[in-house]
């Protein structure tokens, strides 16, 4: 198992670098100099050279490259200060170091992420097997039909919709905020609970159907069938065989839906008026803070990869072969 998480890590870190470098050289690709975005209109040109020298600029692209990468693990020193490490520059707009802000936002898209993810694992994977149990039932056609209404949601309309129903109608439920988990637990949950539901009613229904399908499908294998033949009870044979083979799809799907659940985060911050890693993006692009852009994709992109290594792992416990791929 430690080879195999090996493996996977060193492969992470490879596409990991491999991403940076495509991002870099993509932000010299662009035919606007990257100092003229952060000099504004009304720049001179003693103006532009100093933003260069202060920027780190006034190198060659690859050793501006090589300097970015050393950055993140020794720090960097610019004109105007240093950057500690990990250093990922310093923002066009604002003029702080990419890393703090970062570190800022991150809290609440990891708080969206894993409390989507929790969320619909429960809710999609609960239903699922109930309605594989009670197949031909009304409680399966009834979740069956209701997965495929939820499936064609979509947050930007659910979420309003939600907000004004629970919010501003009933008042059962706080208006969304992010409260820091280590100020208020409470206010932590019940700030985060609409976007939580809204997400996981997004990707309940895909989950919902994938878990009822293979459980029906792993009930119908042959060694279930011994099971049962060797007189263990219907509830035994479901949950200690059939459960655990109709996890592995499941923990396939989800490590694929893992960039699907971030873009998701996108939408649900603006949708709620979260300000996350998400709404940092799309704030960077439209200001044209390369840096700030570059580091959001970065880290976005280390983040999913952590995900995926812990789903490699799932995967292989779940299903011992995979070690061996």
């Amino acid at each position: 198992m430690l080879r195999f998480l090996l493996r996977r890590t060193t492969g992470a870190v490879v596409i990991l670098f491999l991403i940076a470098a495509f991002t870099f050289f993509m932000f010299f690709a662009i035919p606007q100099d990257p100092a003229t975005l952060a000099c504004g209109k009304n720049c001179t040109p003693d103006a532009l050279a100093i933003i260069h020298k202060n920027l780190g600029l006034d190198s060659p692209v690859p050793v501006q490259f090589w300097d970015f990468v050393v950055g993140i693990f020794n720090g960097r020193d610019f004109s105007v200060g240093r950057c500690d490490a990990p250093c990922f520059g310093m923002s066009f707009s604002d003029r702080e170091m990419v890393w703090d802000t970062l570190i800022d936002r991150f809290p609440l898209t990891l708080s969206l992420s894993i409390g989507g993810i929790i969320s619909f694992l429960t809710i999609g994977l609960g239903t699922g097997m109930m309605a594989a149990w009670k197949r031909g039932t009304s409680l399966d056609k009834t979740v069956s039909a209701f997965s495929l209404v939820l499936s064609s949601m979509q947050i930007y309309f659910l979420g309003p919709v939600m907000v004004g129903l629970f919010v501003f109608s009933t008042g059962w439920l706080d208006k969304p905020k992010y409260v820091p988990f280590s100020e208020s637990f409470g206010g932590w949950f019940m700030g985060l609970l609409i976007p939580w539901l809204v997400m996981s009613v997004i990707f309940t229904a895909n989950y919902t159907r994938m878990a009822r399908s293979t459980m029906i499908e792993q009930l119908q294998e042959e060694h279930v069938r011994a099971a049962r033949a060797k007189g263990m009870t219907s509830k035994y044979v479901f949950f200690r065989y059939a459960w655990r083979g109709s996890l592995i799809p499941i923990v396939t799907i989800l490590g694929m839906d893992l960039g699907a659940l971030f873009g998701g985060a996108i939408v649900t911050e603006f949708t709620f008026g979260l300000h996350g890693l998400g709404r940092l993006a799309v704030e960077s692009v439209n200001n044209k803070d390369l840096p700030l852009t570059m580091g959001v994709m970065i880290f976005s992109a280390a983040f999913i990869l952590l995900f995926n290594i812990i789903i490699d792992a799932a995967y292989a416990y779940i299903d011992p072969r995979v070690r061996l791929s």
